[in-house]
């Protein structure tokens, strides 16, 4: 029945979607395999994407080529640009989505994509000779060859999910587990251990009170997330906020002496930044109350996800509490929250391109590696995919650079730092994140995209204009100077100083509270020169004028940096005989192995006498 694939994904969450899509773009044959075909694609917790960056992963992804923000346009059903009070390079894009919508797309995408097929069962196992992967062995006990394989497990591999003292198998609600696959890579030497996350009780939305709750409606001006011209929605669903009290507080804590979590019948460590509900009142015993975020699920559906009740209390404690919460007094539920263990591999085992580096082409994308959320895993799963096409046909791995993409960031601290608990990107973790906006990510990453050949020739096209119309906006700002009664009404009106003589604009838009938008309404010439560029466009313009020191000064930092990244180490070194290194640097960098100095600076335990010990050694 099946031939030797070039390629063959284990799963069809976020990670395996993206990864089978984008190695069949490339060329290579395709096998996406998973345990049921009505779930690829399925946001099994919050129904949701983007947010602090994470919107500029998902942007990321759409430059390259992706269809992670294709697929969030075409199903949202709100969309919000987060963090707006602050600088730009802290802007992020955010969608609420339809859960059904999402998945449907996403099935349908993946069916239009030539080269792709799919197989419905259980993968229990990898067919490895001479540390090089050969293939899988699936439940039914089939053998199928491939030249490359990606693992996009979830939280599937011996998944056992917790409702207070019950526990059963399961790698989501009402699907069960993955065998085999762990106690196999471990025999091959493989470290694994155990992570832990969760998700909140589902709700009739039939059955709640909103005029107890505060509104969050969604942006006038929907923005999305793709590159491309998607169809965006005509109207949008409204979000509620209500609150915990003392008294579900209370009540909740009745339950913690049948909690798995405090207990001790979980062993896995859950995501610090997205706590359960019973953790946050242990942890912060001060607070009386917490935020709630009641969301939709989708346009054509009453059911309602809890954000920020994720717990795994006995489901008669989640019922009892929720009831006194703000709205919910004659709440029914439709299924409660419970926690999830499932099995990872520490990150610090695969090379830069997600291969592992006991097994060539064998590569690990998603919750697999300690990752929390869909785009973490997104974006992983098409950097795996990418580099198990290229793999597959001797081609030049691809890899991104901290300083090109929130995506290079992710996959770096990875593999030179590990995680023991979830791990979850935000634009601290980015030094360069004035650089790695959302508003940029395809002038950063659309030509690498296209010269891979899975961003279009229309995507580059795109860019190209944009770019155009960018120096062309930028050059009027610095070369049109303004006149005082031209502008000064509009200075006055924002408590700006009036001007006495002409001004070139662009010291006009370096100002504090000056807006570009408003300017175009202010300047005549303005406004004819971008009646016909996009005001996306003109908003990007406009944080290159303010922004461009600061940019200039992260460039140069890049450069600097750019300069130990390109000296090329060794992986195969042996570190151990080299006595002007600390113990704790030899031990790390024999277990990473670094293939740059750059590299091996960002391992955590190397130090920079460590580093200047390394370049002595390799005469600098």
């Amino acid at each position: 029945m099946f031939k030797e694939y070039d390629v063959i994904v284990v799963g069809a969450g976020h990670a395996g979607c993206e990864a089978a899509a984008a190695a069949a773009n490339l060329g290579s044959s395709v096998l996406l395999i998973t345990m049921n075909m009505q779930t690829i694609g399925q946001m099994s917790c919050n129904p949701a994407m983007g947010g602090i960056a994470k919107g500029q992963i998902v942007r990321e992804i759409d430059a390259l080529g992706g269809n992670s923000g294709i697929v969030s346009d075409l199903s949202m059903v709100q969309f919000r640009m987060l963090n707006k009070s602050k600088g730009p390079a802290m802007w992020s894009p955010r969608s609420q989505n339809d859960r059904m919508l999402f998945a449907g797309l996403w099935r349908e995408k993946l069916e239009q994509t030539k080269n792709l097929d799919f197989w419905q069962d259980m993968v229990s196992g990898l067919l490895v000779k001479d540390n090089r992967i050969t293939g899988i062995i699936t439940g039914m006990g089939i053998e199928i060859k491939a030249k490359s394989v990606v693992l996009t497990n979830g939280t599937f591999l011996n998944g056992l999910i917790h409702i207070g003292e019950k526990h059963f198998g399961g790698g989501r609600a009402g699907e069960k587990a993955a065998y085999g696959i762990t106690e196999q890579l471990v025999e091959l030497g493989f470290e694994s251990g155990r992570m832990k996350t969760g998700t909140p009780p589902r709700i009739d939305g039939r059955s709640l009170d909103y005029t107890k709750m505060a509104r969050q409606e969604g942006d006038d001006e929907i923005i999305g997330f793709s590159y491309k011209q998607t169809e965006k929605p005509k109207k949008q669903l409204c979000c509620w906020i209500t609150y915990t009290n003392n008294e579900v507080h209370n009540i909740l804590r009745t339950g913690f002496d049948k909690s798995p979590m405090f207990s001790g019948r979980i062993k896995g460590l859950g995501p610090r930044y997205c706590p359960s509900v019973e953790d946050k009142i242990d942890r912060f015993s001060e607070k009386d109350s917490h935020q709630l975020f009641v969301e939709p699920e989708g346009w054509n559906t009453c059911e309602i996800y809890v954000n920020g009740f994720s717990t795994s209390l006995p489901e008669e404690v989640q019922y009892k509490a929720l009831i006194k919460v703000p709205g919910f007094e004659n709440m029914k539920m439709f299924r409660p929250g419970y926690a999830i263990e499932y099995d990872y591999f520490p990150p610090t085992q695969l090379t830069s391109t997600l291969e592992t580096k006991l097994v060539k082409n064998l590569f690990f994308a998603g919750q697999i590696n300690g990752t929390t959320g869909y785009e973490e895993a997104a974006c992983q799963g098409l950097m795996a995919g990418i580099n198990a096409h290229q793999n597959a046909h001797k081609k030049e791995s691809f890899v991104l650079q901290r300083d090109e993409a929130y995506i290079g960031v992710l996959i770096d601290d990875l593999i030179n730092k590990g995680t023991e608990e979830p791990y979850r990107m935000f634009t601290s973790r980015a030094e360069y994140r004035i650089l790695l906006r959302q508003d940029n990510a395809d002038i950063r990453l659309t030509e690498k995209g296209y010269k891979l050949g899975l961003a279009d020739e229309d995507r580059l096209t795109a860019l190209n204009s944009k770019k155009s119309e960018i120096k062309e906006v930028k050059e009027f700002f610095r070369t049109y100077s303004v006149n005082p009664e031209e502008i000064n009404t509009y200075l006055i009106s924002k408590g700006s100083a009036e001007i006495s003589q002409k001004m070139k604009l662009d010291k006009i838009l370096a100002r504090p509270n000056i807006d570009i938008q408003e300017l175009i309404e202010v300047v005549k010439q303005l406004k004819d020169l971008t009646q016909n560029i996009d005001i996306q466009t003109v908003i990007s313009a406009e944080i290159e004028l303010k922004y461009q020191s600061y940019i200039d000064k992260e460039v140069e930092l890049a450069n600097k940096m750019q300069k130990i990244e390109d000296v090329k180490l060794n992986p195969d070194f042996e570190y151990a005989k080299v006595q002007s290194l600390s113990i704790e640097a030899r031990q790390k960098l024999a277990k990473i192995k670094p293939t740059t100095l750059g590299q091996a600076s960002r391992i955590s335990g190397v130090s920079p006498a460590d580093i200047s010990v390394l370049m002595v050694m390799l005469g600098r």
